[in-house]
């Protein structure tokens, strides 16, 4: 009589189901055992073996197409092998770990798209009293700009930081942002422009980052950046802008048209 045992109980000792030997055996990573006289598989010390070696190998990640060849392999190509696996496995951990932060970033706001030193301005914006509209416009310029522009994204961020610093262009600035529900004519958009142009000409470092950017990028990126929102924005802003940049031009500082 043939020794061993059925392939439930072979399940249970390999600690695997029914389902998976046979899986295994379709993909020929064990062997069927012959059958006895009464037409059952018997599964000896062998075929034991070899379902708790694939079994083992398949629950430390090794993918079941790989695990045929490092089961045939000599114990020094073996150890190489089974290396590489680690290797591997290792990138996609960390692939994983980048996701799951990704996730977090995601959850967290800003800091998906932004680094911390601009998530910073942002919030020190919104401490300035800018509204969350226009915390939401500024945060739009600064992906853009990261985008379009990565290189000078740091020297951006200076840029940014000291116009912040600038008490009297920080408040020209929610006084434009105000300026959104005149109308186009009203004379007060004329007044704002100029206190805006005589800020920028009494401040040249404020225009010192839209000079760097407009010398690095295309013409092509330096509009998208410079122009950013103008199909959306309120006539009255799109007029505010054009005086803004007629002004400086009329000023001598080489403001392109777009």
């Amino acid at each position: 009589m043939m020794s061993g045992v059925t392939i439930g109980h072979a399940a249970a000792y390999a600690g695997v189901t029914i389902k998976t030997i046979r899986h295994y055996h379709r993909l020929g990573l064990v062997d069927e055992p012959l059958r006895d006289s009464s037409g059952y598989r018997r599964y000896g010390s062998s075929e034991l073996l070899r379902l708790i070696q694939v079994r083992t190998l398949a629950e430390a990640g090794v993918p079941l197409s790989g695990i045929g060849p490092l089961l045939a392999a000599d114990p020094r190509h073996f150890a190489t092998d089974l290396a590489e696996v680690k290797r591997r496995m290792t990138e996609r951990i960390d692939e994983l770990i980048a996701r799951r932060d990704l996730l977090d970033r995601l959850a967290n706001g800003d800091r998906t798209l932004l680094p911390d030193r601009a998530c910073a301005l942002l919030d020190r914006a919104a401490g300035l009293g800018f509204t969350p509209e226009e915390v939401a416009a500024y945060r739009e310029g600064m992906v853009l700009t990261r985008a379009l522009v990565p290189d000078d994204f740091d020297d951006y961020l200076g840029e940014a930081e000291r116009a912040l610093d600038d008490t009297r262009f920080v408040d020209l600035n929610k006084e434009c942002w105000a300026a959104k529900d005149l109308a186009p004519d009203d004379p007060r958009i004329e007044e704002l422009a100029t206190a805006v142009a005589e800020r920028f000409l009494a401040n040249p470092a404020l225009l010192a980052t839209s000079k760097r950017l407009r010398a690095r990028a295309d013409t092509t990126r330096y509009g998208l950046l410079n122009h950013h929102g103008e199909d959306q924005a309120a006539p009255a802003m799109a007029r505010l802008t054009a005086l803004v940049e007629a002004k400086l031009r009329a000023a001598g500082v080489d403001i392109p048209h777009q």
